[in-house]
């Protein structure tokens, strides 16, 4: 899904520099002017998506949702199941495409809701169910 997505990307850019620059004549392109930026993509597209594969790591437990994401730096966010206010999926094309869904974790945290990307859907299905389960049984106990 992640290199179908960076792909996508990519050939969205190169049409933009190709049929935009001249049209608006921004610039006068060659054809050599474009290499430059379809080696760039294919870094992109060969480089990405396996680097968000090995960065990015989601958990549950009894007490809490954990999850990892970055490019650059690393952000580690912890979610306490008390915490937790509602708990939804989606799917884009893409991820349809390939039975992929993406599962949001809000809370009352400034800092945003916590998200686990490309989860097979039924997996995504479940955590859902298992996440709402837990964070209702949280509130239950504290009444």
């Amino acid at each position: 899904m992640w290199v179908t997505t960076a792909t996508i990307e990519a050939v969205a850019l190169v049409a933009l520099v190709v049929v935009l620059g001249p049209v608006l004549g921004l610039f006068d392109l060659r054809w050599w002017m474009i290499t430059p930026l379809v080696l760039l993509d294919a870094a992109y597209i060969a480089v990405v998506p396996a680097w968000r594969y090995r960065v990015h790591r989601w958990e549950v437990t009894e007490t809490a949702v954990y999850t990892q994401t970055g490019w650059w730096s690393r952000e580690r966010r912890v979610a306490p199941m008390s915490r937790i206010q509602t708990v939804d999926w989606n799917q884009g094309p893409v991820e349809r495409l390939f039975g992929l869904a993406n599962v949001t974790v809000t809370t009352a945290s400034a800092a945003g809701a916590l998200s686990v990307a490309g989860l097979d859907r039924r997996t995504a299905e479940q955590l859902v169910a298992e996440l709402t389960e837990k964070a209702d049984a949280v509130a239950g106990d504290a009444t």
